[in-house]
């Protein structure tokens, strides 16, 4: 799965959404059913403490000496009915507990319920709080008919909520768990849905990638079980690919033909403008000039035309390699000696420094030769007139690294990563078909080496090839 992709979104909106849904349903469940055990023990209390019945249990004694109300108040607590749900007691007019049907009194406690019982007008208040014992609970003070004014106690009926708090955790648990059950089957369910699209459209990303790198017999597999819009997609990418490739194949198998038949005429042209040079029977300087311009324009449009055959073969990878073993050293120093007078002339030094032993590998003498003269001849084409060229060749334990460094107009952080490319030029003035450097980097790649560009624009760049070598034993060496 992508890190921040389709699934971490849906992740991020959809199963928050969930939860928070189900969250709020879960709260409303559970309050809705605390509130109502809740007043249902509020119920309880209300039926217990019926004045009606409490003052006709009383109204003899309210007058009555303290010991027999105490009497009357005890009876009262031995007939209780409701004592496994409820607690009773039984205060008299000083506010003391004198029965309490669980036995144990307290002396020292001020009840909430009863001190609003005595302030109300009804007689009656209801506490919802935690005795000094730390047990929450839930009571009910009814005071007994005032006489002349005065207070003659009260009774107080007490129903622990420890019970119905208990309940109230079980079913928030059941609640829980119900909702994590429902969310990871969403979750679940979910990410298989969510695979289904991520999955596929994972594999088209891949396969336009490689047909964007120029492999146009990619083909994204299409799953023939949904008939989908990602299906259809496919379908459709697969259809262009196939178009493009067919494309593809038309314009170099045009490119190839065009560049077969430029080359008769072009080998033709030049070989007479050499003759008629040679031959030097006009002494008229301007025809002279005239056929060595024709010489130059030809040498040109038959490197151009080269770079196209190559470029054809490199397409359609019949570019091939005579691989022999050679002294690469000697393939070098024959190209910095074939460009050495052109810069000469063009008023750039070149800087050559080379080991003075060979340096044996297993290539193509013609296509290592090719990719020197054209990394040589990019570094002299792009240098300025009194600026300087370095050609340096550093021979390794298992491979030669060889640098061409220059003093020209360096290329650009942004053009730098696509130079390899096929027909990108940085510098559109310069003259070129800009194909030489990707036929130079498909040749070093066919020779198991690379070839790595660095440059700071405005000061240079440095081409850096390296190619394996074969191993040689130091003595002999020693000897060349």
């Amino acid at each position: 799965m992508l890190k921040s992709g389709i699934t971490v979104r849906w992740l991020l909106t959809t199963i928050l959404v969930i939860a928070l849904i189900l969250a709020c349903i879960s709260a409303t469940i559970v309050l809705g059913l605390r509130d109502y055990y809740y007043d249902t023990v509020e119920g309880k209390l209300q039926s217990l403490g019926q004045s009606g019945v409490i003052a006709d249990y009383f109204s003899s004694y309210l007058d009555s000496a303290d010991d027999a109300f105490s009497s009357r108040a005890q009876e009262y607590v031995d007939n209780f009915q409701d004592i496994n749900v409820a607690e009773l007691w039984v205060i008299n007019k000083q506010g003391d507990i004198i029965a309490s049907s669980t036995g144990f009194i307290s002396e020292s406690e001020i009840y909430p319920d009863y001190e609003d019982a005595l302030q109300s007008v009804s007689g009656r208040a209801l506490w919802q709080g935690a005795m000094s014992s730390g047990e929450k609970v839930m009571a009910l003070s009814v005071l007994l008919p005032k006489t002349n004014g005065n207070s003659n106690g009260a009774i107080r009926y007490i129903i622990s909520l420890e019970a119905v708090d208990i309940q109230v955790w079980k079913i928030v648990l059941v609640v829980s768990i119900v909702c994590l059950f429902a969310l990871m089957l969403v979750v679940i369910s979910g990410l298989f849905f969510i695979r289904s699209i991520v999955t596929p459209v994972k594999r088209i990303n891949a396969a336009a990638r490689t047909i964007a790198a120029g492999n146009y017999s990619q083909k994204i597999e299409i799953n023939k079980r949904y008939d989908d819009e990602l299906a259809e997609l496919a379908e459709s990418i697969n259809y262009m690919t196939a178009e493009i490739d067919k494309t593809d194949k038309i314009k170099n198998d045009f490119i190839s033909t065009v560049s077969h038949e430029l080359r008769t005429p072009l080998t033709a042209i030049k070989g007479w403008t050499e003759t008629l040079l040679c031959i030097n029977e006009s002494q008229d300087e301007t025809i002279n000039s005239g056929l060595r311009v024709i010489q130059n324009e030809t040498e040109r449009l038959y490197s151009l035309v080269e770079d196209l055959l190559d470029f054809s073969r490199m397409q359609s990878g019949r570019i091939t390699l005579r691989l022999q073993k050679i002294d690469i050293i000697a393939e070098l120093d024959d190209a910095v000696y074939v460009l050495r007078d052109r810069a000469t002339r063009e008023g750039k030094e070149i800087f050559y420094s080379s080991p003075d032993y060979p340096a044996p590998v297993n290539a193509d003498p013609d296509r290592i030769k090719q990719v020197f003269v054209n990394i040589i001849d990019n570094a002299i084409k792009y240098t300025p007139a009194g600026g300087r060229i370095s050609i340096v060749a550093m021979i390794g334990s298992d491979s030669i690294k060889i640098k061409v460094a220059d003093t020209g107009c360096g290329i650009s952080a942004e053009d730098l990563p696509r130079i390899k490319e096929k027909f990108y030029k940085a510098n559109l003035s310069a003259k070129g078909s800009g194909i030489g450097l990707a036929v130079c980097d498909e040749i070093v790649s066919l020779h198991k080496g690379t070839l790595d560009i660095t440059s700071v624009l405005g000061e240079g760049t440095e081409v850096c090839i390296t190619i394996p070598t074969l191993p040689v034993n130091l003595s002999e060496r020693k000897d060349s």
